[in-house]
């Protein structure tokens, strides 16, 4: 049976105060270096790629500009996610499990089959509910189109140009190379889907955020915990761009390119607050998932080595691996777990854990423990 340590618990150290409104907050220093890199090398890259901005659409210049912000701020955020403690270790843990010696080709294959799996199958959602899991494949796919259309024909990189020997062919034109190998007639499916791939992906979209609505108005659980600058928001967003985008086909198909210059004016907005709250919002989430693949790497390597014995009760609770890099990491948190028994209350399991506290409790207030 446990009994009382008979000391009384370590002297709780608090963590750093968290900024609040008001108070002056400084800029990382690194991530803003690093931001400024990658938006610099994605400026010489649409420079380079549209032939010194030859083959670029001046009309266009706004959504880049907010393109190459939305990226700075993507990477600013990164840098300084990658420097918390929890994340940092995780970060530097998958690296040295994914380069260990003798390990890399399995690694790489391992990396390449968790990425379809965990990013584009997305299988964890689906075990989770199957709605879900579809609402999640739509606008993951819708948006993934979107991007690989957009991207490449804002910054200049790609283009269509009629086919000389057949004016009603199209061609396409990428880093200014003429791709005279693949024409395809302007009316054809072919033609239709390419000309048309912004819609497919809105439709996508649209499918998905309403069922994720349907969910979240019917769901009590999503009830309860949802926000609306969490929750909402995005949904509001996606759902804007893609209602405004579909609206310039309308007026440019349907009745003669009416408030075709508001639309395109209105759909310009709506893009430009989607790309700058890209970094700051709950589609940050895209790119952490990336980075959770070493996550992964680390949870199997754990698996597979020492498992971790309580100090107390001898039971196996988690992997050496975890419990050492804990106890490294929790004090630049500012939380110390040093014990006088035990060295380190993260040698405990959960169990014994609950039962000392239980038991220094009574010891404290001075009443016997029935």
């Amino acid at each position: 049976m446990l009994k009382p340590t008979g000391a009384a618990l370590p002297p709780r150290r608090d963590p750093p105060p968290v900024p609040v409104p008001g108070m002056d907050v400084t800029l990382d220093r690194r991530g803003v270096i690093w931001g400024l890199i990658v938006a610099a090398l994605v400026t010489l890259s649409i420079y380079l790629g549209s032939q010194r901005f030859h083959g670029f659409d001046g009309a266009l210049a706004g959504y880049a500009f907010a393109t190459v912000f939305a990226i700075f701020g993507i990477v600013y955020r990164y840098v300084v996610w990658l420097q918390r403690p929890p994340t940092r270790t995780y970060w530097r843990r998958g690296w040295e499990l994914f380069w260990q010696p003798g390990q890399r080709i399995r690694n790489t294959g391992l990396f390449f089959k968790m990425g379809w799996e965990k990013l584009i199958e997305q299988r964890f959602i689906r075990k989770r509910s199957r709605g879900r899991w579809l609402a999640h494949q739509l606008i993951f796919w819708g948006c993934l189109i979107a991007i690989a259309i957009t991207f490449p024909l804002t910054f200049g990189w790609l283009r269509f140009e009629s086919d000389f020997t057949n004016p009603s062919d199209y061609l396409i034109v990428l880093f200014g190379q003429r791709l005279e190998f693949f024409t395809f007639p302007a009316r054809s499916l072919l033609g239709w889907l390419i000309m048309h791939g912004l819609n497919v992906a809105a439709v996508l979209c649209l499918a998905g955020i309403a069922l994720i609505l349907g969910r979240r108005i019917k769901d009590q659980a999503e009830i309860a915990t949802q926000r609306f600058d969490n929750d909402i928001m995005p949904l509001i967003l996606l759902f804007a761009v893609s209602v405004t985008g579909m609206f310039l086909t309308v007026s440019n198909m349907f009745i003669e390119g009416k408030f075709y210059y508001f639309l395109t004016t209105i759909h310009a907005v709506t893009v430009y607050l989607w790309l700058l709250y890209l970094p700051f919002g709950k589609f940050f989430h895209i790119f952490q998932r990336i980075a959770n693949l070493g996550v992964w790497f680390y949870k199997a390597a754990g698996a597979n080595g020492p498992q971790a014995a309580c100090a107390r009760c001898g039971t196996e609770y988690t992997s050496e691996l975890q419990r050492g890099d804990l106890k490294a990491m929790l004090p630049e948190l500012g939380f110390d777990y040093r014990h006088s028994q035990v060295d380190n209350w993260q040698n405990l399991c959960p169990g014994c854990r609950r039962k000392l506290m239980t038991l220094n409790q009574f010891a404290v207030t001075g009443k016997e423990f029935m």
